[in-house]
Formats: structure tokens, sequence, C-alpha cells
């Protein structure tokens, strides 16, 4: 994979607009990660369901109810997860996340039903694999974002809850740019099928690159104890994000389209963005429950 100066050089401008965006949605507060995530999660629904369309043309068939429903059913999910910070006045968003999935997971069969006079599995299914792909990982996301929360009373006293998440979203931000680097200057031995220009070297580099520097600038820089954590949680992202990308790239070829969508010039859409963040998510949520 040879190095374009060219392509580079636009991807580095939209990746420091984006990592503002990005950091200024993980670090002012818990609602402003929120919101981050509210609109990633709706805009990877939007370019999931083109690319369903482009792979299976009879999911483009679905009515309105079913296409909107689900995606306000796994924002349900999303808010289900939130905790008791999560508050508007007497509103609780995680009871109000409750019946919105429970309306949704009622609703969007029986329209279906009604609606299209018959009950098509699989384009249900095609839903499922999206609420299981997209929202699922935005959900745990939240849930991640609770921890460090430290609260007295019903007041929020001190929150270090995006520590974890800015480490995950970090430790991929660097194996994928590892990766590209040294992929371009000494990839030869191609790493899949799926993505040509993806090598073993580059892979290889940019995930013990991406653990090392997380591991070591988190115990060293900012005085991280948990070194065990770094790595575990800097290894996932290596070895999930790359097959988080590996599986977009597979539903891209399958549609037949480079990108997911036009949203970051030089990165392509939210899928293209965020695949990495979407496989890796649910694993270090798993390892935060059993540490």
């Amino acid at each position: 994979m040879a190095f374009n100066l060219q392509t580079f050089k636009i991807r580095a401008l939209t990746a420091v607009v984006f990592v503002a965006v990005m950091l200024s949605g993980l670090l002012i507060n818990h609602w402003t990660f929120f919101l981050l995530f509210t609109v990633i999660h709706f805009g990877c629904w939007v370019e999931f369901q083109k690319l369903i369309g482009l792979i299976d043309p009879a999911y483009k068939t679905i009515t309105p109810f079913h296409r909107y429903g689900v995606m306000l059913m796994g924002w349900g999910f999303m808010l289900w997860m939130t905790n008791k910070a999560y508050t508007i006045g007497n509103f609780d968003l995680s009871e109000i996340g409750w019946w919105l999935l429970l309306l949704s997971a009622i609703t969007v069969p029986l329209t279906e039903v009604l609606l299209s006079k018959q009950m098509n599995f699989k384009l249900i299914a095609h839903s499922i694999f999206g609420l299981l792909y997209i929202s699922l990982a935005w959900g745990l996301m939240i849930s991640i974002r609770n921890q460090g929360m430290i609260f007295k009373g019903t007041f929020l006293f001190m929150d270090l809850g995006w520590a974890i998440p800015l480490t995950l979203i970090a430790s991929i931000w660097i194996n994928d740019t590892m990766a590209y680097i040294v992929g371009s200057f000494i990839g030869k031995t191609p790493f899949s099928k799926i993505s040509p220009k993806k090598t073993w070297e580059g892979t290889l580099g940019g995930a013990i690159l991406a653990v090392a520097t997380v591991t070591l600038v988190g115990y060293f820089a900012f005085g991280m104890s948990d070194y065990i954590s770094l790595l575990v949680i800097s290894s996932i992202a290596a070895i999930a994000g790359t097959a988080g990308d590996l599986l977009e790239s597979k539903l891209k070829r399958m549609a037949g389209v480079k990108d997911s969508g036009q949203i970051m010039p030089g990165h392509g859409g939210f899928l293209d963005r965020f695949d990495s963040l979407l496989l890796a998510t649910p694993f270090v949520w798993l390892y935060l429950q059993f540490i």
C-alpha cells in the first residue's frame, strides 16, 4: 500500500476537526457525551439501512414505522442504560428509555403485520442485526460512561466516567493511525481479501504501537496505576477493533460501495469511522463486568 501524501493531508485535516468534536462531546460532561453518541447512533443507523437496502433490495420496502421504529428502539436502549445523573426535572431518562424500548418492541412488529399484511422475518432479522450491531454497542458505551461517577445521594459529586471511553477511543485511533502509517511504508503481506489494503505488517505494527503507547502514556504521564486494564483495553481495541473494521468492509463489499457515507472527507461515513468502536465496546464492557 503506497503512501499517498494528498490522501494523508485530507485525512489529517478531517481528523483534526473530528477529534475536536469528539473530545468536546467526551469531556465536557455526561450530557454532551450522551448527545454525541445519540448523533452517532442515528447516523450509523441511517447508513446501515442504506447498506442493507443495497444488499437486500426488499429492505428498501419496509414501512416508515419499521424504519424509524427500530432506530427509536435502539435509542430507547441507550436511554435505559443511563443512571440517575441523567434527569430532567422529575423525568428520569432511564425510565423513559425503558418505556420507549418496550413500546417500540411491541409496535414495530405489530405495524409490520398490519401495514405490510405479512410478517417478513428476513426483513425483521436485518433490523435485529442492526440493533445488535449498532444500538447494543452505544447503549453499553453509556453504561461504561456511568462507571467513575461518584454520587452523594442524588448529587453527582465527582465524575471520572470519561476516562475509560477516552482510553478505548484513543487506543482505536492510535491503532488505526499506526496501522495505516506502518502498512504504507513496509506493508507487503495482504491481511484479508475483505480489505485488500490491509497488511499483516500494518495490522501487527499498529496493534503493538497502540498497546505500548496507551499503556506507557496512561501509566507514566497520567498516573493511571491500573496498567493491567490499560493493557487489556488497548488490546481489545486492537483485536476487536480490527475485526469490526473487517465486518464493516464486508458489508460495504456486499453492498458494492466504497464508503458507508460521506460525512467526513477522507474517512467516509459514521460506520466507516466507528466500525472498530462498535465491536470493541461490548468486549470492553464485558471485561469491566468481570473486574
